[in-house]
């Protein structure tokens, strides 16, 4: 619709100039768009993501059409760069004394989940459905990853704590390193069949790809070090984030000449900072840096979405219809992620309330998943790319919608969180001398122990303080030559 317009008003010709103005008001199009979208969707009491890839979807070829083609195709890197956020993000989470201290227990109720929920989804699709090999091992890689967001929303509304809770979040940290790698190794091989159907077998097919992402690995290793080196203490936090942006954007350049995943290099990188430093801080600054890309990225998501898919066959991957693989790989993914968890739990001794109930909060599938979907779709290639990611952008709208109310649920089933004030804040019904409290002594007694557990006025968020002492240190160096030229 934007290339029409200017042709018309440039006279049918898109010059150069033109050209840009289209991507730029795209761009803000798309900014705009979204942001407006999240508005509806709050109210619905929805995740940001659906609004994002709602707008994609509306804004796309299908309905609007208000975006050229071109400026999709152009923005295809924004899969790379919104991923190693994503992944060093991830990283974070991967602290070797934390991981010491919840033991094996957290790892074998994420490895028997996640393991459950992939192996089930390729049962059904490769066995039952009928969907080629390299397809069902992609899609059933990506049934593993879980988005967090949704979950840890609920988790701070309603305040939830104990067992359970420190369990489930445990689980979810190291939930998305699984996925991450699950998905390393099922894109290898998927392009490694892919090519051995068009070339012939070839060893180094297999051995290559594989080859490539340990050289990956070990390059986001060296830049892990290399960003303690460069960030230290002594760096203003508006070059501590420079440093970290430039460094995740040229491991991302190094992937492409490669032709490898950033994603487990990334990981690397934050895994190896973390480790080395033990400083949060430059994960919070790049988490207020990020927004708009992961934004831009979810938007651009849904403008690929291909909704004429539904209507026919997908011959591509098999010849069960499109339709009938996205409802399928919905519902097992679900029975699976619930039977890994129940499964592990057990294993591992948990009580019954995480056995029971702790699968129902790793249903959200979205961030992780899509971003995964959208590098599949570029190194399939083609439809069966193209399929790939409709399906879990599909599906991924539909978890996002469900998700949030089966993690309460299992909040409240578990019992770590209530509506009774009793529970939440029990008190004693008799004072020291025996007497029988009135209801208005308990009552009082409650609300002064509910406001001692509040963080006091002037306490910020990490996230907040981060930002505002980033912003004061620019204050400072934009004022200080104002000051040295008065004193003049």
């Amino acid at each position: 619709m934007l290339d029409k317009i200017y042709s018309s008003l440039n006279g049918g010709d898109l010059s150069s100039g033109s050209g840009s103005a289209v991507v730029i008001i795209s761009v803000a199009a798309m900014i705009f768009l979204a942001f407006a979208m999240t508005r509806i969707t709050k109210k619905l009491k929805l995740p940001n993501v659906t609004a994002y890839i709602i707008t994609g979807v509306l804004i796309g070829p299908f309905f609007l059409d208000l975006v050229p083609e071109r400026v999709v195709v152009g923005m295809d890197f924004l899969a790379d760069i919104a991923l190693a956020f994503i992944a060093f993000n991830v990283g974070e989470f991967f602290i070797v004394s934390k991981l010491k201290e919840s033991g094996l227990k957290v790892v074998l109720i994420t490895l028997a989940e996640a393991a459950a929920a992939s192996i089930l989804v390729f049962v059904v699709t490769f066995f039952v459905l009928k969907v080629d090999l390299p397809f069902s091992v992609v899609l059933s890689a990506l049934a593993a990853a879980t988005a967090p967001a949704s979950t840890m929303m609920t988790i701070r509304q309603t305040g939830a704590r104990g067992d359970f809770v420190d369990t489930l979040l445990q689980v979810i940290a190291l939930d998305n390193v699984v996925s991450l790698t699950a998905y390393s190794v099922a894109i290898s091989f998927a392009s490694a069949s892919i090519s051995e159907i068009t070339r012939g077998f070839d060893i180094t097919l297999v051995i290559y790809p594989v080859i490539k992402n340990l050289i990956g690995i070990a390059v986001g290793a060296l830049l892990g070090v290399l960003l303690k080196l460069l960030t230290t203490q002594k760096r203003s936090n508006d070059n501590r984030l420079i440093i970290a942006v430039g460094i995740l954007f040229l491991f991302c350049g190094i992937c492409s000449i490669l032709d490898v995943s950033p994603l487990l290099g990334c990981m690397m990188i934050g895994a190896v900072y973390i480790n080395l430093t033990d400083d949060h801080r430059l994960f919070l600054q790049l988490n207020y840096f990020n927004p708009p890309i992961l934004l831009l990225f979810f938007v651009r998501s849904g403008l690929t979405f291909r909704l004429d898919a539904f209507t026919g066959g997908s011959a591509s991957v098999g010849s069960s219809p499109l339709w009938l693989i996205c409802a399928v790989y919905f519902v097992v993914r679900i029975i699976g992620k619930y039977g890994g968890a129940f499964v592990g739990s057990w294993i591992a001794g948990k009580g019954l309330a995480v056995r029971k109930y702790l699968g129902l909060a790793l249903i959200p599938q979205a961030g992780v998943a899509i971003g995964l979907a959208a590098m599949g779709a570029r190194t399939l290639g083609g439809e069966v790319g193209e399929i790939l990611n409709t399906i879990i952008l599909a599906t991924s709208i539909l978890y996002e919608i469900i998700g949030p109310v089966c993690a309460k649920l299992s909040l409240y089933l578990s019992g770590s969180y209530s509506d009774n004030l009793d529970e939440i804040v029990p008190a004693e019904k008799t004072d020291a001398d025996g007497r029988e409290r009135s209801g208005a002594e308990i009552l009082i007694e409650q609300i002064r122990r509910i406001q001692e557990e509040l963080p006091k006025r002037d306490e910020i968020s990490p996230e907040e303080k981060a930002f505002n002492e980033a912003a004061e240190e620019q204050l400072e160096v934009w004022i200080s030559p104002r000051n040295r030229f008065r004193r003049r």
